[in-house]
């Protein structure tokens, strides 16, 4: 008698189940996986998750299904295809991956025996799969058709199937209504605040445009004037180079001083008969210029053409100054969309090792306007080493972490950031001085959907995506540590996902 085909990879992913194949190896050894393959009941039967069952329900659920031989590297499920099979792992390991765009990135792993995954189209008509299964090392499960499934638990708990649809559903539309205003609301502010940070240098670069415009045609006219004033070539290199001579370095002047200054070089002007002293006088106090240096300018040039000259020279002086002004204020944008291309990592790969202070850094610039009444501290330990990480997905925890910080001390405090190492990775640290949680709220601070915030001012998923980010994706840990002195949130992430 032969022995039935054990069924094997490659999926076919058209259909969502093995190719059933001849196993490829000798009669000898099909024979003890087909053997191994019928005491797999009795298997089941050790799983926690079926503990509920009867023998008899045992042997209905092994009997709906079909036994699964996989390896590493083989494909078991792909996400957003219909969930018409329900994966029940038996030994091995899958993770399990979800696309974003033109990222993969692993969001969990199936590593214990009981883990299940699918399966959804026993309790709901457009349920998918939710990330794609890999290997990652060879094992076997149970494979059960949904409607299957289905028939099996009407006949065992109808009444619990019929909860089952029903928090389904409800379940799928309160998270999706949440996640939506909470992604809005979050992206609102951070457009906000982006668009505030944005104004300011905006404002100065196109002001200082202005200002250069006019700036430019007094330094045309005086030059002309200069020309016109039968100055030799000599004469004008003597005073371009007064021009250019550097200010002796010293202590910024006070306004006052200033103010005593450039009363005292008007006096000069007005007695050398200069006019417009009201426009030059300041100019070249604020260049560093004084009497001394103006009675240099008078021995360079002819006494008709002083006023030209010292015209000139402030003109010039500031139009270095508007230029200055307006690459500070570009600078100051691109610094801000540098920060924004780091918080985001739009451009990046999914994982890739970076350096935690970065992040950290990108996000408090982004987080600026919020921080406006809080004393920011920095302790970054130099040598703390970079970890591989998903920068987008890590930037979203600090923005959690930090944001609840700020919430805390209500706008007003001290919030310290630390980065340490530690033997694996490293280790973050947002601590705020603001009241501290009780126990009880300390307790559910990462249940999906808690808060203790008002009607209108978060969803509760904050914490909860953290956590799913922090531990889930990256293999990391996150705890709270909270006190009538404030809060802590630390975070470990190790050096490289594993597993």
């Amino acid at each position: 008698m032969g022995i039935a085909p054990i069924p094997v990879e490659p999926f076919d992913r058209s259909l969502d189940r093995p190719i059933i194949a001849p196993w490829p190896c000798t009669w000898g050894y099909r024979a003890i996986v087909a053997a191994a393959a019928m005491s797999e009941p009795a298997r089941l039967r050790t799983l926690a998750l079926l503990d509920g069952l009867s023998d008899d329900q045992i042997g209905q659920l092994a009997a709906a299904g079909e036994w699964v031989l996989f390896d590493a590297g083989d494909e078991l499920f792909g996400q957003a295809a219909p969930a018409r099979s329900w994966f029940l792992l038996l030994d091995g390991r899958i993770a399990l991956f979800r696309r974003t765009g033109h990222d993969e990135q692993r969001v969990g792993t199936m590593d214990t025996p009981g883990k299940w995954a699918g399966g959804f189209r026993a309790w709901d008509e457009h349920g998918v799969y939710l990330a794609t299964g890999r290997a990652i090392e060879s094992g076997h499960l149970l494979r059960v058709p949904a409607e299957r499934l289905r028939s099996l638990a009407d006949s065992w708990f109808p009444l619990g199937v019929h909860f089952i649809r029903g928090l389904v559903q409800t379940v799928r539309n309160i998270e999706s209504i949440a996640r939506q205003r909470e992604s809005l609301a979050a992206l609102g502010t951070l457009a906000a605040g982006l668009a505030h940070e944005l104004n300011n240098p905006a404002a100065a670069a196109t002001r200082a445009v202005d200002s250069l415009t006019a700036t430019t045609a007094d330094l045309t006219a005086s030059l002309r004037r200069l020309a016109s004033s039968s100055v030799t070539a000599d004469q004008f290199v003597a005073l371009d180079a007064l021009r250019a001579e550097p200010v002796p370095a010293g202590p910024a002047p006070t306004p006052l001083q200033l103010a005593d200054r450039e009363e005292v070089l008007a006096n000069w002007l007005a007695d050398h008969e200069v006019d417009r002293d009201w426009v030059i006088a300041p100019v070249l106090v604020t260049a560093g210029r004084d009497a001394a240096w103006c009675d240099r300018v008078a021995a360079a040039v002819p006494a008709p053409a002083l006023g030209a000259a010292l015209e000139w020279v402030a003109h010039s002086g500031a139009t270095e100054q508007l230029l200055g002004e307006i690459k500070e204020a570009t600078g100051r944008i691109s610094g801000l969309v540098g920060a924004v291309k780091d918080y985001t990592h739009l451009d990046r790969a999914e994982l890739e090792e970076v350096p935690i202070a970065v992040g950290l850094d990108s996000t408090l610039t982004m987080l600026a306007r919020d921080l406006a009444g809080v004393t920011v501290v920095r302790e970054y330990e130099p040598d703390a080493p970079s970890v591989e990480v998903n920068p987008a997905e890590i930037n979203q925890v600090w923005t959690h972490l930090i944001r609840n910080s700020i919430d805390a001390m209500r706008g007003s405090g001290r919030l310290t950031v630390r980065i340490a190492g530690a033997e694996d990775g490293v280790v973050v640290q947002v601590c705020d001085t603001g009241p501290g949680m009780p126990a009880d709220v300390a307790a559910h601070a990462f249940d999906p959907f808690f808060t203790t915030k008002g009607v209108g001012e978060g969803t509760g998923l904050g914490l909860d995506v953290s956590r799913r980010i922090v531990v889930d994706t990256h293999g990391g840990e996150i705890t709270l540590e909270s006190g009538p002195s404030g809060t802590v949130a630390r975070v470990r992430l190790p050096a490289r996902r594993t597993g």
